[in-house]
């Protein structure tokens, strides 16, 4: 654990160009580059070379979470722009997807960009629904120490909160796009297989995924399975800290169903691929769920730190683990788990479900740049390199890799 916290973030910095952020996305989702290393062996491919490149009987994992346009954008008498970003949900009900429909008033937790010119009083923004007008109003209840929470309410109680942000909030795209987000990023910042809200950022990995792509991989063999977790946006949050002892990690929601469990453990000897470091975090956590579960701890709830604290079985695996969380379902009568991870994979880190991973370039000095070397090791910046001096497109928007440890 020692170890594990006097990590050095400078140790994974590197150049990165402004022209190689990629600021907008390619035409077709599946025509991005895809940087493959296998081992030692690294290689510039196409992404829809994907089915050709993946290990023998490969189980895919996805994130089926959806961005919300969490920007609300509020104009005072003065003149001032208020920006309210929302994060999660906090009365009637703190479930994301409970909460996207409820009637008013809602309260929320929220970052308020120039919060020194909004004192007190209700902010009001105006738009139009379906021909008609309707007015949404903002009231700051309670300072946090990040943030604030924040009372909405409007005149139409027919019209549920996910309706009043999906027609008067704005797609939340990275800040160092350095741009304002167009009509274009509603569809594309975002996977064509969402399913739930809940997400202020993009799994990106799986922007790169189209139908015909899919049906590929089925056509090949690999099977699919999906979960969920509702990125913060806490993901975009830089470690600014000299070793990442002083980091602390954001809290995200998960949920994982048990037909998903139950196909995990059947996939447990094959290859079990998640697409993106979200899909690879809710594989971790739930081990240390499980682990939990058994110390007598049901409340589903990882912190950064408890793969490196938390002492277990050295005999305990990952099959012992879901076959734990699936008994405590059927044996609850429930049907997923609902939970928050903090987890922090960085080097060191001992993987127990996945085997690979799919992905975008990260940020310099990230936790997601962390998390792909406690995967491959210092390989990753040969990886990095190679991406640079090919013109490979970084970030978000930018090209894709395949890492086969």
């Amino acid at each position: 654990m020692s170890t594990i916290r006097t990590i050095k973030i400078e140790e994974y910095n590197y150049p990165l160009p402004n022209g190689m952020i990629a600021r907008f996305p390619l035409e077709n989702r599946d025509g991005s580059k895809l940087l493959f290393q296998s081992g030692s062996t690294i290689e510039e491919k196409r992404f829809v070379e994907l089915p050709r490149l993946l290990p023998p009987n490969a189980l895919l994992i996805f994130n089926e979470t959806k961005v919300v346009k969490a920007r609300l954008l509020f104009k005072k008498d003065s003149g001032a722009t208020i920006e309210i970003f929302c994060l999660e949900p906090v009365e009637p009900v703190n479930d994301f997807q409970l909460a996207f429909q409820q009637k008013s008033p809602v309260i929320w937790k929220c970052l308020v960009g120039n919060s020194k010119r909004w004192k007190s009083g209700k902010l009001k923004l105006e738009f139009s629904n379906n021909g008609k007008i309707i007015t949404l109003f903002a009231e700051k209840i309670k300072k946090l120490t990040e943030g604030f929470h924040v009372a909405f309410q409007w005149e139409n109680n027919e019209i549920t909160f996910s309706e009043i942000i999906n027609h008067s909030g704005l797609v939340p795209i990275p800040p160092y796009l350095n741009r304002e987000a167009d009509e274009n990023d509603s569809t594309r910042y975002q996977t064509i297989y969402a399913e739930y809200e809940g997400s202020v950022a993009a799994p990106t990995a799986g922007l790169h995924f189209t139908l015909n792509i899919l049906n590929e991989l089925r056509n090949a063999g690999f099977e699919t399975d999906k979960l969920t977790l509702h990125v913060g946006a806490g993901t975009f949050k830089p470690v600014v800290s000299h070793s990442i002892a002083e980091h602390e990690m954001h809290t995200e929601k998960i949920v994982v169903s048990i037909q998903t469990l139950k196909h995990l453990r059947e996939k447990l000897c094959d290859p079990v691929i998640p697409v993106g470091t979200t899909s690879m975090r809710t594989l971790e956590s739930l081990f240390w769920m499980a682990v939990k579960l058994g110390n007598g701890n049901d409340q589903f709830v990882v912190d950064q730190w408890d793969p490196y604290e938390i002492f277990i079985d050295t005999d305990f695996n990952a099959k012992q683990a879901l076959t734990l969380l699936i008994s405590y379902l059927e044996d609850n009568k429930q049907n997923e788990i609902k939970g928050e991870t903090r987890l922090m994979i960085a080097p060191g880190y001992k993987f127990r479900i996945a085997k690979g991973l799919i992905t975008n370039f990260h940020q310099p000095k990230s936790t997601l740049l962390l998390l792909v070397s406690a995967l491959i090791g210092d390989s990753w910046k040969k990886s990095y390199d190679f991406a640079l001096n090919n013109d490979f497109r970084f970030l978000s928007y930018g090209d894709s890799c395949l890492f086969l440890p």
